[in-house]
């Protein structure tokens, strides 16, 4: 599948906003400088205090910190809150899910200790996200809402879970409600994923830029918001443009990981495979993340190195089981990705439904469509892969399994629409299955 699909399922939609910007204090910070100037956070003000050194010294270096406060003051609720939310960056550093109880652990203690904390409860809300769980997301999104009614951070939160459960007209709403509060990086990147799933794809990429401007040439921020601008690029077939945004991320953050793993998707479009390998497997080996390792397998296997793409479809399974065990839910992951493989069809199928009753979004429509496909359960898939392209999403990966679906209910009319459209929308859409489309319709 294509690693843009991937990734966005991994990190829960617009949520991306707040770890892979390496700005995790992006989305949890007060609304007014003058919060810094207190250790104490103060009612309806959502702090960044205790996480200010993380830009400058990494969050490793915070955590150590904040580890030893602790332990001279266990129960202090500002170290535990900033404590819980360096975890979260921890977890984004490393891909190590062990840091995801460890948060949760942190900040439910700084709320045993100040039940009313906004920071604590927004950094809860934020956990729910990066675990999974929307349902719970929202909830407490809300709850911070009304613990900082003049905050904008809560409405990412919650505008993210909306958006995961399908509720897009209220998503929609959320961000407009962020961005008018407070317009910065992490709210322009909500717009510009809003306008995404919407089809706006140069409205989003409008709005991605002034992301770059507001990340205020923080390196790590910026190196984010380029490779957001580098995606969207790529998915609408400017590999060159693309490749501009990558690299300027990648002088911004030397080695950023993210920019590399786009950088190998570029270099597999322009057909250099074995450079399109060598950076997936930087980016591999910088973090094991599932989106990088299944790129490298993909690309391995295109390569004709068979044994070796079977080593990283292992390791694949390896971080899901890793995921799982810090509670993130990857049912819907691992439903497209069992499918892409064609792994055990029925249970497959059998969590994809799981998974779109958990995440009833158009991806959760996308997946039990696709799931159902490999199935053989032809007519099933067409009805909920014609559901995925409902808000006009110009997503070829989308189109693709939608032709998918069709060819295999026998409509090879639809099924070469679906696929010249894909292809249309980004001829390297995916390394596994850009070419059989282009095959089919040759």
């Amino acid at each position: 599948t294509s690693m843009r699909h991937r990734s966005k399922l991994l990190a829960g939609g617009a949520v991306a906003v707040a770890l892979l910007a390496g700005v995790l204090f992006g989305g949890v910070l007060e609304e007014s400088p003058s919060a810094r100037s207190t250790a104490v956070v103060p009612p309806q003000a959502i702090s960044e205090s205790a996480l200010s050194g993380i830009v400058q010294g990494g969050a490793q270096a915070t955590v150590a910190s904040l580890e030893t406060a602790l332990a001279s003051s266990p129960s202090d609720p500002d170290t535990l809150a900033s404590l819980g939310l360096a975890y979260q960056i921890r977890w984004r550093e490393t891909g190590d899910a062990s840091y995801l109880p460890r948060s949760n652990a942190a900040l439910a203690a700084a709320l045993t200790a100040r039940p009313d904390d906004p920071t604590a409860t927004l950094g809860l809300g934020n956990l729910a996200l990066l675990q999974h769980q929307f349902a719970r997301a929202l909830v407490v999104g809300r709850r911070a809402q009304k613990l900082a009614p003049h905050s904008a951070r809560p409405y990412g939160v919650i505008g993210d879970a909306q958006i995961e459960l399908g509720r897009y007209t209220a998503a929609f709403s959320s961000f407009e409600r962020m961005v008018a509060l407070k317009p910065n990086l992490a709210s322009y990147a909500r717009i510009a994923y809003a306008r995404e799933l919407k089809g706006d794809t140069v409205g989003a990429i409008a709005a991605m830029r002034l992301a770059v401007d507001a990340a205020g040439g923080q390196p790590d921020a910026t190196a984010w918001a380029l490779v957001e601008l580098a995606k969207l690029e790529f998915g609408r077939g400017r590999v060159t443009a693309a490749d501009t945004y990558a690299r300027a991320a990648l002088t911004a953050v030397p080695g950023y990981v993210y920019a590399l793993e786009q950088r190998a998707r570029i270099e597999a479009a322009r057909g250099r495979l074995d450079s399109s390998i060598a950076l997936a497997r930087r980016a591999s080996e910088a973090i094991p993340l599932a989106q990088f390792v299944s790129l490298l397998g993909d690309l391995l296997e295109r390569r004709g190195r068979l044994a070796e793409a079977r080593q990283q479809r292992a390791t694949v399974a390896a971080i899901d089981r890793l995921l799982v065990a810090g509670g993130v839910r990857v049912d819907l992951e691992s439903a497209v990705y069992r499918a892409d493989q064609r792994i055990r069809p029925v249970e497959t199928v059998a969590l994809a439904r799981r998974a779109r009753a958990d995440r009833p979004s158009i991806y959760g429509d996308d997946a039990l469509g696709w799931a159902l496909a490999r199935a053989g359960r032809c007519d099933e898939a067409v009805t909920w892969s014609r559901r995925s392209l409902r808000l006009g999403t110009r997503d070829a990966q989308l189109w693709f399994h939608h032709g998918y679906a069709a060819g295999c209910a026998g409509d090879t009319t639809e099924m070469t629409r679906a696929y010249e459209k894909a292809l249309a929308l980004n001829p390297n859409f995916s390394v596994r299955f850009a070419p059989l489309a282009r095959k089919a319709v040759s």
